[in-house]
């Protein structure tokens, strides 16, 4: 594919935790779909580094950057840092997220405070500074038809109770309202914001729930498509979502989830 092909020619995109993971793979794609990236992690430097030089090694444009989404002068920092890299800033990936797991009666104000801090408030200030700039930005030049993109990394729990991670899914509950809502905002400013909902996806942060015959057996019961995600999968959708393909598009989210989300206890007629 050549460079004027691809479908992010000359974009330049932020992905928050991108050292692993969902994070990594979308940003190696919208890096293969041409876009410039900023691979943001908090702690794991060596794993964003790596990404960097894959990306730069196959003819991309990369940067790593520490940031703390949960942190107000991190999230500035973050996109001052892009800015002046890649001249501005087209997309942005709201991917950073954490798990906290208990028991109502046994979870501790910290672990949700963190939960909430990370997955809820750290989407609030990236996509409000994402806005920010997006509004500030030459018309001229611009890539896309869109003033700038953003997409929020929503779970299948925006819709489906968890028990035992009530921090969670009321932080991607809230993400869905918050993506719905923000969308509204500034769709006049030509502004798309959309987010996607992964369902199980062969991650490090949900290996119990894979890494054993026994476990994946359980698991795939949950998911009428008969197979677990790939990290690819939700990043083509990313790809997707960013680019000009999908300009009528915003406010909503995109389920890659093999279907976890159609209640499959009830296949049978419940």
């Amino acid at each position: 594919m050549s460079f004027k092909e691809q479908l992010l020619a000359h974009h330049a995109a932020i992905v928050t935790g991108a050292s692993s993971g969902i994070g990594l793979a979308v940003a190696e794609a919208l890096a293969a779909a041409g876009a410039a990236v900023v691979v943001n992690y908090r702690s794991d430097g060596d794993r964003a580094d790596a990404l960097v030089e894959r990306i730069v090694g196959d003819n991309g444009r990369a940067i790593a950057v520490q940031a703390d989404v949960s942190d107000e002068a991190d999230v500035a920092r973050l996109f001052d840092v892009a800015a002046e890299a890649f001249g501005r800033i087209d997309v942005l990936v709201s991917n950073s997220g954490v798990q906290k797991d208990a028991a109502v009666a046994d979870m501790s104000l910290a672990d949700w405070n963190t939960v909430i801090d990370v997955n809820l408030t750290g989407q609030f200030l990236c996509a409000r500074e994402a806005v920010r700039r997006f509004r500030v930005q030459p018309c001229k030049g611009r890539p896309a038809r869109s003033a700038g993109t953003i997409i929020a990394m929503s779970s299948v729990h925006e819709i489906i109770p968890w028990a035992g991670h009530i921090n969670y899914a009321a932080a991607k509950g809230g993400t869905r309202m918050l993506t719905r809502s923000l969308a509204q905002e500034v769709a006049a400013d030509s502004i798309r914001v959309n987010a996607i909902a992964p369902g199980a996806i062969r991650t490090p942060i949900n290996k119990d729930a894979w890494d054993s015959d026994a476990a994946l057996e359980k698991l795939l019961r949950l998911i009428p498509y008969g197979r677990i995600g790939e990290p690819e999968d939700v990043a083509r959708a990313a790809v997707w979502l960013a680019s000009d393909q999908a300009d009528y598009v915003t406010g909503t989210t995109l389920f890659v989830d093999g279907g976890m989300s159609l209640y499959p206890e009830f296949r049978d007629n419940g």
